[in-house]
């Protein structure tokens, strides 16, 4: 398979300020790049241990020097190359054993905000993990404050809104279900939003998540399992009926089936695509083999995501660039495609508007 791209070069510790431009008509990859570069964005499918940058993985790494992660930053991106979806697991889970107490989860957490608002995402949703931190003994009290605190710096320091999506690890099986619903449900921060499934599809079927999933919605939690990505459209069915899904984490072989693609249009259930990762873990083959064309032409609400980006080389500008070129999109049509992330947000009306407001604003400030 391709080997993961190396990250691309650091930015200084400031957060993007957009500045309007006019389009250069000679160069109008560039243009879009810089356009991009400047765009406000949401985040909607993004993993908060897969989002550890490179820098910030070296360190915990020399903090814990029983791990097999390289501490080399130039060495990580050989060891983020993987052969399959299973080594994928396999290598991040070996970041995952790098959390091991309450500062790691802080620490962590408030560089992904920085590195989000170096790329001018001004709202994420990201997804946590908490049962790979309570199974290392950090107390699930000590991570959830851990991660709140993070999470009002990096909105009053960085001007980035955080919200949680707590997962359950599928290939934990149903006690990470239960002790995920239970953190969910019993401590519930004031950044949760949603509850979710990720890790393996294969050998781990949707409809034993059931009762923990009905569990977080009675308490007010939205619905977001990943499904779909590595295996097909039965397991997004899977994910519709018996979890009662709200958004599809991938979706990638929903265009495998014409009656759930036209389901998900007709009932605006939005797809998070991550267009990068889907080829670093080869459930899709190649980027010109990419479903999100077909996504869009059947009327599906897609969003673009970044999934786990220093992992896979790329960050959510980079995607967004993936985006423009598969689907055609000049200017106006990445606007709108960021306002799509606004419109499948958990966010509430008032900042849906705020924030879809600044996104039209921008695209208005950009002359052709």
């Amino acid at each position: 398979m391709p080997r993961a791209r190396t990250p691309g070069p650091a930015y200084d510790d400031t957060p993007f300020r957009t500045v309007a431009r006019t389009l250069d008509q000679e160069d109008p990859l560039s243009d879009l790049d810089a356009f991009i570069a400047g765009l406000p964005k949401a985040e909607l499918h993004v993993h908060h241990v897969g989002s550890a940058s490179p820098r910030i993985v070296s360190e915990l790494a020399a903090r814990h020097p029983d791990s097999a992660v390289p501490t080399d930053p130039e060495a990580l991106a050989d060891y983020f190359t993987f052969r399959d979806f299973a080594h994928f697991i396999e290598v991040y889970l070996s970041v995952v054993d790098l959390i091991r107490d309450a500062e790691d989860v802080r620490l962590l957490t408030y560089e992904v905000a920085r590195d989000m608002a170096r790329q001018n995402i001004r709202y994420a949703e990201l997804t946590m993990t908490p049962f790979s931190s309570t199974r290392r003994g950090i107390p699930d009290a000590a991570f959830v404050e851990a991660i709140e605190d993070a999470r009002k710096s990096a909105e009053s320091e960085l001007g980035v809104v955080l919200r949680w999506c707590f997962d359950i690890p599928g290939e934990a099986g149903l006690e990470a279900a239960d002790e995920t619903a239970r953190i969910a449900c019993d401590l519930q921060p004031e950044g949760l939003v949603s509850f979710g499934l990720g890790g393996p599809e294969i050998g781990v079927p949707r409809p034993q998540f059931a009762p923990y999933f009905d569990r977080a919605v009675a308490s007010g939690l939205h619905s977001v399992p990943h499904a779909g990505e590595t295996t097909g459209p039965g397991t997004i069915w899977d994910a519709l009926t018996s979890l009662r899904a709200e958004r599809i984490g991938h979706g990638t072989s929903a265009t495998q089936d014409p009656e759930l693609l036209a389901h998900l249009a007709e009932h605006r259930i939005p797809l998070e695509v991550c267009p990068t990762s889907n080829i670093a873990t080869r459930a899709v083959r190649t980027l010109e083999e990419h479903p999100v064309k077909e996504m869009v032409e059947a009327g599906v609400l897609v969003t673009i995501n970044s999934d786990d980006p220093p992992m896979f080389g790329t960050d959510l500008n980079t995607e967004y660039g993936v985006a423009a070129r598969l689907l055609g999109l000049d200017t106006d049509g990445l606007a709108a495609l960021a306002k799509n992330a606004v419109t499948a947000s958990f966010m509430d009306g008032p900042a849906k508007a705020k924030l879809a407001a600044e996104i039209d604003a921008y695209a208005k400030s950009w002359t052709v």
